[in-house]
């Protein structure tokens, strides 16, 4: 089982390349950053997991993944490059698709792209996505960033992508595209939507007991006829070895932790503390 951690980006505290150095250096498998391009002041979306709208401040201050996993390829040589997740639906998906691509290439084939249907619909409205419709336009935009990353002369036709006979170099060197996890509830609509169109799920912070999760999981998608096992990064809130052994054991293939929003200093000594928790070598 690989071992990764997320940054919660800011304009304060450890900036997204230090953060990839140090993780890297102490023996981390994956960096990962999140995504919200905006926070509109006025909301009536409820904070996944409460009963409210408040929202902490950092999420109005986070930083564009794909400039901080830029920076951190810049630095690093190792350790993979990944989005807990990015919101693929507020951007153009030709654009996108290129700036992934010359990411994966740049970094020598790294990139792993996590991606989420999007809770905040307020933040989905002013990117004209219709949240009714969140679900069939992610599986749009994916499907036309692959056939970009894929076919030498690219098209697609679709409800919400629509585009002529294009080339689109570079092409990601991982082939035949960056693996796409999706983060979202465990339920069977979500597998579903998996085993359909990603390569794993991500847990969220409200799937505190995911073993059942995982056994629907791998069910739906063996049922779905996918060759091998789904990819399975799970949110670890604290190193437990019997927790994370039972894990392994029954399929996760990383854990995920998350890394205190701090200065750099801070930040380092713990990933240094956490590393030697669970054994890893520089």
């Amino acid at each position: 089982m690989r071992h990764g951690v997320t940054l919660f980006t800011s304009d304060r505290g450890i900036t997204p390349a230090a953060a990839a150095r140090a993780a890297e250096e102490c023996g981390f498998d994956t960096f990962y950053v999140p995504e919200h391009t905006h926070i509109p002041v006025e909301r009536v979306s409820k904070y996944p997991g409460t009963d409210s709208t408040e929202l902490p401040e950092r999420y109005s201050r986070m930083l564009d993944p794909w400039v901080s996993l830029s920076t951190a390829a810049s630095v690093t040589s190792r350790i993979r490059l990944g989005t807990s997740v990015a919101l693929v639906l507020e951007h153009d998906p030709i654009s996108l698709a290129k700036a992934i691509a010359s990411l994966d290439h740049l970094s020598g084939g790294r990139v792993t792209l996590g991606v989420g249907y999007g809770w905040n619909a307020e933040e989905l409205a002013d990117h004209g996505v219709d949240p009714k419709k969140r679900r069939s336009a992610l599986r749009e935009y994916l499907e036309a960033m692959q056939a970009l990353w894929t076919q030498e002369e690219a098209s697609y036709d679709g409800q919400f992508v629509k585009f002529s006979p294009s080339w689109a170099w570079p092409k990601p060197i991982q082939q035949p595209c960056p693996p796409v996890l999706v983060g979202a509830g465990a339920s069977e609509k979500t597998f579903a939507w998996i085993a359909r169109s990603a390569d794993g799920w991500i847990t969220t912070p409200r799937d505190e007991d995911i073993e059942d999760g995982i056994v629907l999981l791998q069910r739906i998608w063996a049922e779905a006829g996918r060759a091998g096992q789904p990819e399975i990064v799970a949110l670890a809130s604290k190193r437990d070895a019997d927790k994370l052994a039972r894990w392994e054991d029954l399929g996760v293939t990383e854990a995920l932790f998350g890394m205190p929003e701090a200065e750099e200093e801070q930040v380092v000594a713990y990933l240094q503390r956490l590393a030697d928790r669970l054994g890893l070598g520089a």
